[in-house]
C-alpha cells in the first residue's frame, strides 16, 4: 500500500503551484489522493464536476495521484482512506496561523494522521486560485502560472482571450 497522503483543497482553479505541491509531494509520498473540499458555503467559480476535469487533464501522465471528493472531516476522510498524511503547500507567513490551527486541530482529532508542510517554490510563492481568477477576469496574463486548460476554462468563464502577452481581447 505504501505511504499514502491526502491533499486537500478547493482547486477553484488548479495552479502551477498546486502542480508543484503535487509532484514535489510524490518525492515524499508513494500516493497522493487530491481531494476536492465540497463546501457549499464558499461560492466557487468552477463546479466540483469541472475541478475534477480541470486537476484530471492537468494531472495527465503523473503516476500515483488519485483525485478525489470529500466533505466532513477530512481526518476522517484520511483514516478511511488509509492515508497517514494530510499534505499542505505554505506560500508564506500569513498561511502559516491557520495552517498551524487546522494541523493542531487533526492532530487533536486523530493523533495518527500527521500533517506536512511543503513550502511553495518561489516561483509560485504569490500565486493563489483568487489572485488568479482576478487577474484573469480583468485579462491579466495568467499563461504561466496556471496548466494550458485552465487558461482556456478561464478564458470562457470570463468571456475573454487572454494573449501570452497580456493583451486581452474581448470578444463581445
Amino acid at each position: 500500500m505504501g505511504k499514502i497522503a491526502i491533499y486537500p483543497g478547493s482547486f477553484d482553479p488548479v495552479t502551477n503551484g498546486h502542480l508543484d505541491i503535487i509532484t514535489r509531494g510524490l518525492t515524499i509520498f508513494d500516493r497522493i489522493i487530491v481531494t476536492i473540499l465540497e463546501n457549499p458555503s464558499k461560492t466557487l467559480l468552477f463546479s466540483l464536476e469541472e475541478r475534477i476535469d480541470l486537476l484530471s487533464q492537468s494531472l495527465e501522465g503523473i503516476e500515483n495521484v488519485e483525485i478525489a471528493s470529500y466533505h466532513g472531516l477530512l481526518v476522517d476522510y484520511a483514516k478511511q482512506r488509509g492515508a497517514t498524511a494530510i499534505l499542505r503547500g505554505m506560500r508564506a507567513v500569513s498561511d502559516f496561523e491557520y495552517e498551524f490551527q487546522m494541523a493542531l486541530m487533526n492532530r487533536k482529532l486523530e493523533r495518527e494522521i500527521q500533517t506536512v508542510f511543503l513550502m511553495t517554490g518561489l516561483r509560485w510563492i504569490f500565486t493563489s486560485s483568487s489572485i488568479i481568477k482576478e487577474a484573469a477576469k480583468f485579462g491579466g496574463d495568467i499563461e504561466s502560472m496556471v496548466p494550458h486548460v485552465v487558461k482556456e476554462r478561464l478564458e470562457q468563464k470570463f468571456n475573454v482571450r487572454i494573449n501570452g502577452n497580456g493583451a486581452v481581447d474581448d470578444p463581445r
